[in-house]
């Protein structure tokens, strides 16, 4: 039996009555204000929306709550003034069009870190999101984008290699986006931005566009906002996404768990790379390339190849229909890149027709999730009011050694959770 009442401010007891009943569902709307005493959870305000489903099932193992949040896009427009309205209807309108100036004044917006330009670039990240879900939609549920991630050691060639890859694909029919990001410096906090002008001709292709973005220190070698880019620069209807990412090393491999197929690109006659590039990173790759072979590099790329091609039948496998592979390219000469587009539709094919593509993009949402939750509590942490009285002491404590980093840890997490109460 379902019971829908509306309760604007529900008691207590009543509702610990209805819990004792023998009604197998029930099903309440809470307004926003609504509180509860103690023992009675309640769904908390989400943002400034009016109104929280939560859904009570009474099972015949006991009790299960399911909390549903209704976040329609009328609920998330509410709060906004005409200005800001019409500011992101222009630039959702304009990037669904296809327009460069408005995507790449969106992917701006997102990067911000001033809460209310935060809280805009939600507003249009929800209206791109239902829009790209009615073109998958359309498309009977295939991605509209293929998503690939390239990582690889300073000097292994990724930008000259992205030139001629990239101007290739635009030549067949396709809109490309490359998402380039910077390391940026741990001293002066700045970052170069060079790739794009070393891109000179894919940077003035029209069916192309490159994002040049700083990590602005975050390890993973990608940005925090990598992922909201890669939905605009989809919602704009570019079909192919290239991810460049900085480096190789074990925490370098962050762009896996945002991208379809992740491809390592390695330089020939750089010493032992098996030494050298760490085993977690060549575990993540699905495509292995190795650069430069052409003139004299080509007896080194011969070899790299067949070291890497003894090296990956060790590894587990993580596909069920792909086994990685390992291929020798030459973004001067041209050679091998052209196999090495078959290569990754063949594997966008086979992770398409078996399902596992679908799954893998569905486990990147949750980790995506994850990542936001884990970086807004550390954000809401170092600045809530106690902690951020005890944080300058502490610090000054664990400089001149009275205090151990880990004590002075269990003291702000002591105050924080004091000052929760």
């Amino acid at each position: 039996m379902n019971m829908p009442m509306l309760l604007p401010h529900p008691h207590q007891h009543f509702l610990k009555g209805l819990l004792r009943a023998s009604f197998r569902c029930y099903h309440f709307i809470f307004h926003s204000s609504t509180h509860f005493g103690s023992g009675i959870p309640c769904a908390q305000p989400f943002n400034s929306l009016g109104l929280h489903c939560t859904k009570w099932m009474l099972l015949s193992n006991g009790l299960k709550r399911k909390l549903c949040v209704q976040t329609t896009l009328k609920d998330h427009t509410e709060g906004l003034s005409d200005k800001e309205q019409r500011f992101v209807d222009k630039l959702y309108s304009g990037l669904i069009q296809g327009q460069r100036a408005c995507l790449a004044e969106a992917i701006t917006l997102v990067e911000s870190t001033h809460s209310r330009k935060k809280e805009l670039a939600q507003v249009l990240l929800q209206k791109v999101l239902l829009y790209h879900r009615e073109q998958e939609q359309s498309n009977r549920g295939k991605p509209l984008a293929f998503r690939v991630g390239l990582s690889g050691p300073p000097g292994a060639g990724k930008s000259t290699f992205i030139e001629y890859f990239g101007k290739m694909l635009t030549e067949r029919g396709h809109k490309l986006s490359v998402l380039a990001v910077d390391p940026s410096s741990c001293t002066s906090g700045g970052s170069l931005l060079g790739d794009k002008t070393r891109m000179t001709e894919l940077s003035r292709d029209m069916n192309a566009y490159i994002r040049p973005s700083p990590t602005r220190g975050n390890l993973g070698g990608v940005t925090r906002t990598t992922n909201e880019a890669i939905l605009l620069c989809e919602g704009a209807g570019y079909d192919i996404i290239l991810i460049e990412t900085v480096g190789v090393g074990q925490s370098e491999f962050a762009v896996a768990d945002m991208v379809d197929m992740f491809v390592l690109l390695l330089p020939p006659a750089g010493g032992d790379e098996l030494q050298g590039i760490k085993r977690g990173i060549i575990e993540m790759a699905d495509l292995v390339a190795v650069t430069k072979s052409d003139g004299d590099l080509i007896v080194p790329a011969r070899r790299i190849q067949a070291e890497y091609v003894s090296a990956l039948k060790l590894l587990r496998k993580r596909s069920q229909v792909w086994k990685p592979k390992v291929i020798r390219i030459s973004a001067r000469s041209g050679e091998g890149i052209s196999e090495m587009w078959d290569k990754m539709k063949d594997f966008q094919n086979l992770m398409l027709a078996s399902g596992e593509l679908t799954a893998k993009r569905r486990k990147q949402q949750k980790v995506w999730m994850w990542n936001l939750i884990q970086e807004s509590v550390l954000e809401y942490f170092r600045t809530h009011p106690t902690v951020r009285e005890q944080i300058p002491l502490l610090e000054q404590k664990v400089l001149t050694g009275a205090l151990s980093p880990g004590l002075a840890a269990d003291f702000l997490l002591k105050a924080f959770k004091s000052g929760d109460y």
